[in-house]
């Protein structure tokens, strides 16, 4: 069993950031982590909720939130960018520390990933990482978004349609996309890796793990997640996913913590 604090976190913009951690009930809590959910989603996705409780169970404290503009988070999606979320992620961070513990373990999903292992290296407390279908590059939006250079011809912005839903892309967007080199960046990072990724992903392909693989420094792990999609719409891939990432965490916690 899991306890629910649901709590609003407010990040450096002043927006109030919809979040909730997860506690166990009936184990001590070995670490605290952070859920990145993946682009346009929310921290209320079954992939986040199920992984978040199964590393719950496990002893793991998780605190799941929606970026700012997404979920039930404030703000307007349209003013954000990857650079946003990765600020985001610090806030959360830090309202965790003061308030908890400072989480020694991020989860990222998809671009979620990605943003975690840029949040990562302002974050020294932090001892592993774990990404699950994530792209190498930011950039790799751009096929998803219907990204073209003639869309900013005649204006700052255009409308496209993700996952049934319509979103703003403002120039920023792509501009700050462009700005980051994850994998020149990965051999430096100097934490416990963790890539979790599956070989029929449709959305982000496998391809992207290995070029994460290949620039990281050990000690990294990869896991292969065959047949699952790439929002693990089978629970089973999911809850399987965070029992390896609780087992593969044990690793690197530094000691034993109190709530």
């Amino acid at each position: 069993m899991t306890i629910i604090k649901k709590l609003s976190i407010p990040n450096r913009h002043g927006k109030l950031l919809n979040s909730n951690l997860e506690l166990p009930e009936d184990v001590a809590i070995r670490q605290y982590a952070i859920f990145a959910h993946c682009f346009t989603c929310s921290s209320s996705l079954p992939i986040v909720r199920h992984i978040s409780r199964t590393l719950t169970r496990a002893g793991i404290a998780v605190l799941r939130f929606d970026f700012t503009g997404l979920g039930k988070s404030e703000g307007e999606f349209a003013e954000t960018n990857f650079s946003h979320d990765v600020s985001d992620l610090l806030d959360v961070s830090a309202y965790l520390e003061e308030h908890y513990q400072a989480p020694q373990m991020l989860v990222g999903h998809s671009l979620g990933g990605t943003a975690v292992l840029m949040a990562a290296f302002d974050l020294p407390k932090v001892t592993s990482i774990a990404t699950i279908g994530s792209p190498s590059d930011p950039t790799h939006l751009k096929k998803l978004i219907n990204y073209e250079p003639s869309k900013f011809s005649e204006a700052n912005s255009y409308q496209t349609h993700i996952g049934g839903r319509s979103f703003n892309i403002q120039k920023q967007f792509v501009e700050d996309l462009e700005r980051h080199d994850i994998l020149s960046s990965l051999k430096d990072l100097k934490k416990a890796l963790l890539i979790l990724h599956s070989p029929v992903d449709e959305i982000v392909s496998v391809e992207n793990a290995a070029k994460l693989f290949s620039a990281a420094l050990h000690p990294k792990s990869f896991l292969s997640l065959d047949r699952s999609d790439h929002l693990m719409t089978n629970k089973e891939d999911a809850i399987y996913a965070a029992n390896m990432i609780a087992a593969w965490a044990s690793r690197y916690i530094e000691k034993d913590i109190t709530a």
